[in-house]
């Protein structure tokens, strides 16, 4: 059985510039890039970090789903500091609908994943900066259905569908996989992993765990 690995990289990040905006983010907005997940994490852009935790499995092929915001600096990043990963074998799948919500981003990987005859995708979130590789590793090796990365007893991304429940997915909206999970719990299998599935979402967020 082939796996792909998806990284979900679409979203404008609306909450963070909001946050930004704010009147007591104390950040300047000059100071800020125009996109989340290309803003300083750990001396590193934000995206990066996920990129590099993805590209470090041996998945059959590695997908980074864009479509608000270039991610070019985050690979510029990669490529001058993290020479001996395999940034090559990277494809980049663009998503036109990003703006109809997160579930289109997903349908778009399952379409490419359909294409190049995947049996599993398994996803996870460009703005979790502290999800490591060996999640992303726990949870293709799950067996069943839907596979899903518990920390600490908490279900979070990276999640792993076999295309067995692939029409079941939603294509518009922010639900994803949730709805399906919640609907067909006897599909679902956990799997513990290390880490902190932590969302940067604010700037509050980037303050606190920086």
């Amino acid at each position: 059985m082939t796996v792909a690995g998806v990284l979900l990289a679409a979203g404008e990040g609306s909450r963070f510039a909001a946050s930004v905006h704010s009147s007591d983010s104390m950040v300047s907005t000059e100071s800020v890039p125009p996109h989340k997940l290309l803003v300083d994490f750990r001396g590193r852009p934000l995206a990066a970090w996920a990129v590099e935790a993805l590209l470090t499995v041996s998945f059959d092929q590695s997908y980074l789903v864009t479509g608000s915001v270039d991610l070019e600096p985050a690979l510029t990043w990669l490529r001058h500091n993290r020479r001996s990963l395999p940034l090559a074998d990277l494809t980049l799948v663009t998503n036109k609908r990003w703006s109809a919500g997160q579930a289109t981003s997903i349908g778009t990987a399952l379409d490419r994943a359909i294409e190049d005859g995947h049996q599993a995708v398994v996803i996870g979130l460009a703005d979790q900066p502290l999800v490591p590789a060996s999640a992303w590793s726990s949870v293709a090796d799950g067996n069943g259905p839907i596979v899903v990365a518990t920390f600490a007893g908490e279900r979070r991304p990276p999640v792993k569908l076999d295309r067995s429940v692939w029409p079941r997915i939603p294509r518009v909206g922010d639900a994803g996989a949730r709805s399906v999970i919640r609907a067909h719990p006897e599909l679902v299998s956990e799997v513990p992993c290390l880490g902190n599935p932590v969302d940067i979402d604010t700037v509050k967020d980037l303050r606190a765990w920086s």
